[in-house]
């Protein structure tokens, strides 16, 4: 009997998709040996306060994972594969491990972390942790966890009291990508996130753009009834910066500001003055 349109290769149907598939499995396996070695490094991309572009409101680390020859594996090739699966919670771990050692090596930092509710129920994720937040209290306060809008939705039973327990003790919560996924007015209400960080789709070439305007001024609308700070992110000309400041979104992060570094930008010459001066 024959495979049902299947291949010898396996449940792929087409040579083009065994060629697909076949890359896949590579790029998780070499992402898994990667997080194995510990080879993976946060870069920094800063996120500004719109009415005072020049004032950094907090940084985001990203992930960024390290192949054999020293190459960052991009993360479109591995994160949508890797999310629901033990790799993905991996993965969470070793991002939120070097956050905290991060917001510890430096008092004035606040940092943003991304994180998929899934994590939430993972023991090792959960103890890196406990153990980050209990060498000083103030880590707490300085830390923002970034929850993806889809696992966010999935789980509202585990993510709610979590997030709950974690605010009272000062740390801030930001859904991620938010429009991008099919979001339950209805869970948001309960979830109390501090800030959405409105998806990047939604922001690109928005001053010519009438649906991404409505869709964004909508999602911002949203955003403030629930008194939640607003993110734009992707921002990458004059011109989108200008439009998004007019419309009166809270904060921007995106390569007209910035793009994510692996040098820490607080711990490059004069870096101490440039704060300072940041702060007035």
């Amino acid at each position: 009997m024959k495979d049902q349109g299947h291949s010898k290769a396996g449940t792929v149907g087409s040579p083009l998709e065994y060629v697909i598939d076949h890359k896949q499995r590579l790029t998780l396996e070499e992402v898994e040996r990667a997080i194995s070695r510990g080879d993976a490094v946060l870069a920094y991309q800063p996120i500004v306060h719109a009415d005072r572009p020049k004032r950094t409101a907090f940084h985001e680390g990203l992930i960024r994972v390290i192949d054999d020859t020293g190459r960052f594996i991009p993360l479109r090739d591995f994160m949508p594969h890797a999310e629901t699966s033990d790799l993905g919670r991996r993965i969470d771990c070793i991002s939120l491990s070097l956050g905290l050692q991060s917001l510890q090596q430096d008092p004035g930092l606040r940092l943003s972390i991304n994180m998929s509710a899934r994590s939430i129920g993972d023991s090792v994720w959960m103890e890196t942790l406990r153990r980050g937040l209990s060498r000083d209290e103030q880590i707490a306060e300085r830390l923002v966890l970034e929850v993806t809008e889809s696992s966010a939705m999935d789980m509202p039973e585990i993510v709610v009291p979590f997030m709950r327990d974690l605010q009272g003790k000062g740390t801030s919560f930001a859904l991620d990508d938010f429009g991008a996924g099919h979001t339950s007015f209805r869970y948001l209400r309960e979830f109390s996130f501090d800030m959405i960080k409105i998806d990047g789709q939604f922001i690109r070439k928005i001053p010519d753009q009438p649906d991404n305007q409505m869709l964004t001024a909508a999602l911002q609308a949203i955003a403030h009834h629930f008194d939640m700070f607003t993110v734009a992110e992707s921002v990458e000309t004059a011109d989108e910066a200008a439009f998004l400041i007019d419309m009166g979104i809270d904060c921007l992060q995106g390569f007209y500001f910035g793009a994510p570094t692996i040098t820490p930008p607080w711990k490059t010459p004069n870096a101490v003055s440039r704060r300072a001066n940041s702060r007035k």
